[in-house]
C-alpha cells in the first residue's frame, strides 16, 4: 500500500494537466451541446436515454472506477514492441493476452448475434481498463478466471448507490448489500439476467473474463443500439455507469486503443492507480488524546504543533486561582472536555434513519389489466404486460423500478431480442413492459415481474406461443406433371401458403402420396420421393415454407406402375392442396384420373 501511495503522489503532479487536457479535448471533439447536470458534472443534451434505458442502475450499480487517462501520444506499437520504460505509451497500450483474446472473441460473437450493433472490441477493452485495470493486469488462469475475485465496495448508500442484497451473497459474499463483481464489475442483480457463457464451460461466471466480456457486449448492444453511431455509443456507455466523467474516461481509452495495441503476457499489464472514489471517501477523524502529552501544556492534536490551525488560549490573569491538581487515582479530564453532572443519564449518539424511498413502501405487485397473452410464433403479442406496485393498503406507488424477465427454455423475447426489461412505474403505479415477441418454440412462456431493490413475491404472467398457420395453399405453376414409368418428373412441385391473404412464412407442412381422394393413407406404389439413402419415401414431414410462404418439394420419381396418382400437401392451420401426377409411357395421351391406378391401361 505504501508503494502504491507513493506512486499516486508522484503521478498526481505529473498527470493532472495531462488528464485535464485529455478530457477537455475529448469533450470538445465528441460532445457538442454539453450542459451541466444536477451533480455539477456534464451531460450531453443530445444523448439523453429514454426512461426505460436508464431506469436500472446500470451494469455496475454506478460503482467506483479507475480514472487514469491514457498518454496523449499515440502508442504506435509494433508486434515486437518493447514494453520497457523507454517505449513511451507502449506499456499502457499492452493488453494481457487472455484478456485481449476474450475481448476479440466477444466482438466476433456479437458480430454474429447482433450485427447491427457494430461492437468494437476496443470498447470492451476501454471498459475493462476503467473497471478493473484489465483484470488487474491480466491476473487470470488459462481459462480466463481471475486468480482472486475482484469485488467493488459494498453499495450501502455511503458515497455510493444504495443496493440491498439481491443474491444472498452468492456472487459478492455480501448478504446485506450488493457489490460489483469481476473484471467488468457487474452487480449481481444485473448479472442474473445479463450473464453469458463466453468460454463454453456451461457456467456464467462474472469472475471469468470470457463470460464477463461477452456479457458486457450483449449489455451494450441492447435496445437496438448501433455503436458506430456517436449518440448510441454514448447512451450505451452511460447505461453501464451513469456518469459523464466515466463516459469521457471510457471514450479516451477507446480512442487510444483504436490507434494501436499489442499483447503482453498475462499478469504483466499496467495497473491503474487513481479511482473515482479516492477523494470522496469519508475518512475517520483521529480521536482526541485521553490526556495531554507531557510538555504540551494544552492537549494539542497529536502530530500537530501547538497553536497550529487554532487560536492560542489567553494566559491566566494574575489573581486567578489555578486549577487544583488532580488527586492520585482520579482520572484526568482533557482540557475543554465538559463534565457530566453526577447521576445525569448519558445520551448515546443516534444514527439518523435514512428516508424511506418509494421502493421501501411496496408491499406487492398486482396485474394492472393484462388480458390473455397469445401470439403465433414469430409475431408480436398484441397485448403488453402491465404491473402495478402497491402498498399494503392497496395504494399505488410511483417511481419504482419493475423488472420483467422472460424465464424458462424459450426463445420468446422483448423487442430488441432481450429477455429482461426494467421499467419505472408511472404516477398510477403502473409499469408497462415492452412489446413481447413470440419465438419459434411453441407452448407456454412465463414472464415474471419483480420489484428491483425489494424482496417481495414476483408476479407471473402466462403467455402462449402457437404455431404458425396457413389457411390457403396454391400451386405456383400450372404445368402438367407427367413422368414415364421408372423415370423422374421433370418439374418439381412448388406451392404458396397464405393466411388471411398474406404470405404464411415458416409454416410446418407435410407432403403425402395418398391412396385416393377419399383415402389419405400413403400409397404403396406409383410416384415417390427419395430419402438420403436413395430409398423410396411416400410421406415427407418436417417441411416448412420460407419467409415468403413458398415451399418447393424435392424431386419426384416413378416406379413401373402407370396411371394417375395424387399428392396431397397440408399445413398447420388446416390448409390443403391435392396435386395430380401422371405416370404414362412416352407419347401416350394422359389418362383420366382414377382412384385405382391399376385400372388404367398399361397398369
Amino acid at each position: 500500500m505504501a508503494a502504491q501511495f507513493g506512486r499516486r503522489l508522484r503521478k498526481g503532479a505529473a498527470t493532472t494537466a495531462v488528464a485535464a487536457a485529455a478530457v477537455a479535448a475529448l469533450s470538445a471533439s465528441q460532445a457538442p451541446g454539453v450542459t451541466v447536470d444536477g451533480r455539477g458534472g456534464q451531460a450531453t443534451a443530445d444523448t439523453t436515454p429514454a426512461p426505460e434505458e436508464t431506469a436500472d442502475v446500470g451494469a455496475t450499480g454506478n460503482s467506483p472506477y479507475y480514472t487514469d487517462l491514457p498518454p496523449l501520444n499515440s502508442p504506435h506499437p509494433s508486434p515486437s514492441a518493447s514494453t520497457g520504460p523507454g517505449a513511451a505509451g507502449r506499456s499502457e497500450a499492452g493488453i494481457p493476452a487472455t484478456v485481449l483474446d476474450a475481448y476479440k472473441k466477444a466482438e466476433a460473437a456479437l458480430r454474429e448475434a447482433k450485427p447491427g450493433c457494430n461492437l468494437p472490441w476496443q470498447l470492451l477493452a476501454a471498459i475493462g481498463k476503467v473497471e478493473s485495470g484489465q483484470a488487474r493486469g491480466g491476473r487470470v488462469d488459462a481459462d480466463g478466471t481471475t486468480l482472486s475475485p475482484i469485488i467493488g465496495p459494498q453499495l450501502d448508500g455511503n458515497g455510493f448507490a444504495l443496493i440491498k442484497d439481491t443474491d444472498g451473497g452468492a456472487y459478492d459474499g455480501n448478504s446485506t448489500y450488493d457489490n460489483a463483481v469481476g473484471p467488468m464489475q457487474f452487480i449481481p442483480s444485473t448479472w442474473e439476467w445479463a450473464g453469458r457463457d463466453g468460454n463454453g464451460d456451461g457456467r456464467k461466471d462474472p469472475n471469468n473474463i470470457y463470460d464477463a466480456a461477452l456479457s458486457a457486449g450483449h449489455y451494450l448492444c441492447r435496445f437496438g443500439w448501433d455503436l458506430s453511431d456517436r449518440g448510441d455509443l454514448r447512451k450505451a456507455i452511460l447505461s453501464y455507469n451513469n456518469s459523464t466523467d466515466y463516459l469521457n474516461t471510457v471514450l479516451s481509452w477507446l480512442e487510444y486503443y483504436r490507434k494501436g495495441t499489442h499483447e503482453v503476457p498475462d499478469g504483466t499489464g499496467t495497473l491503474p492507480v487513481d479511482r473515482s472514489d479516492d477523494h470522496d471517501r469519508v475518512r475517520p477523524t483521529p480521536s482526541a488524546p485521553a490526556t495531554s502529552r507531557p510538555g504540551s501544556g494544552s492537549g494539542s492534536t497529536p502530530g500537530k504543533p501547538a497553536g497550529s490551525g487554532s487560536s492560542p488560549k489567553p494566559p491566566t490573569s494574575p489573581g486567578t486561582p489555578s486549577t487544583p491538581p488532580t488527586s492520585p487515582g482520579t482520572p484526568s479530564t482533557p482540557p475543554g472536555t465538559p463534565s457530566t453532572p453526577p447521576g445525569a443519564p448519558s445520551t448515546p449518539p443516534t444514527t439518523p434513519t435514512p428516508p424511506r424511498t418509494p421502493t421501501d413502501t411496496v408491499d406487492h405487485l398486482e396485474n394492472a389489466g393484462t388480458a390473455k397473452l397469445t401470439a403465433r410464433a414469430g409475431d408480436v403479442f398484441d397485448e403488453r404486460i402491465r404491473a402495478r406496485a402497491e402498498t399494503a393498503t392497496g395504494k399505488a406507488v410511483a417511481a419504482v423500478r419493475i423488472r420483467f424477465t422472460v424465464i424458462g427454455d424459450t426463445d420468446t423475447t422483448f423487442a430488441g431480442g432481450e429477455s429482461v426489461a426494467t421499467v419505472v412505474t408511472n404516477g398510477s403505479g403502473v409499469a408497462v413492459a415492452p412489446a413481447l415477441r413470440a419465438g419459434e418454440k411453441t407452448g407456454d412462456v412465463t414472464v415474471r415481474a419483480t420489484v428491483v431493490g425489494r424482496m417481495v413475491p414476483g408476479l407471473d404472467y402466462r403467455a402462449t406461443v402457437t404455431e404458425r398457420v396457413a389457411d390457403t395453399l396454391v400451386r405456383t405453376g400450372d404445368a402438367e406433371l407427367i413422368c414415364a414409368p421408372g423415370g423422374e418428373f421433370a418439374d418439381r412441385v412448388e406451392v404458396r401458403a397464405t393466411h388471411d391473404g398474406a404470405a404464411a412464412g415458416k409454416v410446418a407442412a407435410t407432403a403425402t402420396l395418398i391412396t385416393s381422394a377419399d383415402d389419405a393413407t400413403p400409397n404403396d406404389k406409383g410416384p415417390y420421393f427419395k430419402d438420403a439413402d436413395g430409398r423410396a419415401v411416400r410421406t415427407l414431414t418436417g417441411l416448412e415454407t420460407d419467409e415468403n410462404g413458398l415451399l418447393k418439394l424435392p424431386r419426384l420419381y416413378a416406379d413401373d406402375t402407370t396411371g394417375t396418382f395424387l399428392l396431397r400437401v397440408t399445413t398447420a392451420g388446416g390448409a390443403a392442396l391435392t396435386v395430380e401426377l401422371t405416370v404414362a409411357p412416352a407419347g401416350t395421351t394422359s389418362p383420366s384420373p382414377s382412384a385405382d391406378p391399376s385400372e388404367n391401361p398399361g397398369a
